[in-house]
């Protein structure tokens, strides 16, 4: 949408692969009242998604995938990450569709209801893309296994971990991604109210 407060004179493609990158030269208000000076900046454009962390209320467990990131391959990290489910939002759908389908595709498992927890950028200053994080109800009585799109280079680990076991992981800081500790953080405020009601709701 237009806004006053940003002057922009350029906008260029500057690669359009699997995602986009987009150049821009701007310049934008100030808080000393002012237009200020020109910058150019790169942004990583791949639309928006949806991430949802499976929970089963009656086993009170939480399921995490694990999957290898180039990002923290590159940063100097273990790659091997523990993450909500997610994907990215295709024309035509909806957050709430696409929580269910990834969760399907990458876990096995059927979203029974979602919780939402937020929306929100997870890195503003490089990128456009808003995730839209829930919590879902699922039963995990079967869950586990390798999961995954071939055609996509997919390859998923699926974990299911007792509540206080991931809660254990997210207090001593073993969870490193944003989006898992958006939703567990969400969860761990939420709990006992979400499990509660989603057991008189089963």
């Amino acid at each position: 949408m237009p806004d006053s407060r940003v002057d922009i004179f350029d906008r260029t493609v500057v690669f359009d692969g699997h995602f986009q990158m987009v150049r821009y030269r701007f310049r934008h208000w100030q808080f000393a009242g002012a237009m200020g000076p020109a910058q150019v900046r790169l942004l990583f454009v791949r639309g928006h998604a949806a991430a949802v962390l499976p929970y089963d209320p009656v086993r009170d467990e939480v399921i995490l995938i694990e999957q290898f990131r180039i990002g923290a391959f590159a940063a100097g990290q273990d790659p091997w990450l523990l993450e909500p489910v997610a994907g990215i939002i295709e024309a035509g759908e909806t957050a709430e569709e696409v929580a269910r389908r990834e969760a399907v595709e990458e876990a096995g498992l059927a979203v029974l209801d979602l919780a939402p927890v937020c929306s929100g950028f997870m890195s503003p200053g490089g990128s456009s893309e808003i995730v839209h994080c829930y919590v879902g109800r699922v039963d995990a009585e079967a869950a586990g296994g390798v999961f995954g799109l071939a055609h996509e280079g997919e390859d998923i680990k699926v974990h299911v971990l007792p509540f206080e076991d991931a809660l254990a992981r997210l207090d001593q800081g073993r969870l490193d991604v944003a989006s898992t500790l958006l939703v567990m953080q969400w969860l761990a405020r939420h709990h006992d109210r979400l499990r509660a009601g989603w057991l008189a709701a089963a």
